[in-house]
């Protein structure tokens, strides 16, 4: 294996996914206007799905002109529940009215992955899950909100699939990986084909 394979994002989760998996990967945060790129999605009426693969494209295709014959990934997520938007939580106040607004609510998370090498997209992919939040009491709410501090502003839906987040759900109907923005078994499969893995 000769290319480096470059994660185009700053997440940590999202490092921490694929390094758990077993792959060495260089980080290069984009800086694309997201806010700009969704509402330009609106506009244009593309779903939640065509709207993280778009974030995922964009990611990727800035930072690619820094690592050539390097393969680029770029991922994005996208919640909608009831063909709502969300983004992540502003502040504390935001985040329990976003949780408070999922409470007894299915929502979907759809994950982009795309691969860009030498400015061409060489692979994508768009998944998702589904999330039955339980009914939550304002109280619970809050003592949740206290326990996980900072961290809920950081995600999209305010949780931790993989920590206190998960408290808040009574089903979920999808791959773990794709909760966490980065879905791993097409992501493998290509990666297979690329030499990043043992066949």
């Amino acid at each position: 294996m000769t290319a480096s394979l470059v994660l185009a994002s700053g997440s940590a989760t999202r490092r921490a996914v694929l390094e758990r998996a077993g792959l060495s990967i260089v980080t290069d945060a984009p800086n694309v206007d997201e806010g700009a790129l969704k509402q330009d999605c609106r506009d244009r009426n593309l779903s939640a799905g065509e709207t993280a693969l778009t974030l995922a494209i964009a990611k990727a295709a800035q930072v690619a002109p820094r690592h050539t014959s390097s393969i680029v990934l770029g991922a994005d997520q996208m919640l909608e529940c009831d063909g709502e938007w969300f983004d992540k939580p502003v502040d504390r106040e935001a985040a329990a009215r976003q949780i408070g607004r999922l409470s007894g609510r299915t929502h979907t998370l759809y994950s982009a992955v795309v691969a860009i090498r030498d400015g061409i997209m060489i692979w994508r992919t768009v998944e998702s899950a589904e999330l039955d939040v339980r009914v939550l009491s304002p109280a619970f709410i809050d003592a949740y909100l206290d326990r996980v501090g900072d961290a809920v502003l950081s995600s999209v839906g305010g949780y931790q699939i993989e920590g206190l987040g998960v408290q808040l759900f009574r089903a979920i109907r999808g791959e773990h990986s794709t909760i966490l923005g980065m879905p791993l078994l097409p992501l493998m499969g290509f990666l297979r084909d690329e030499g990043f893995v043992g066949p």
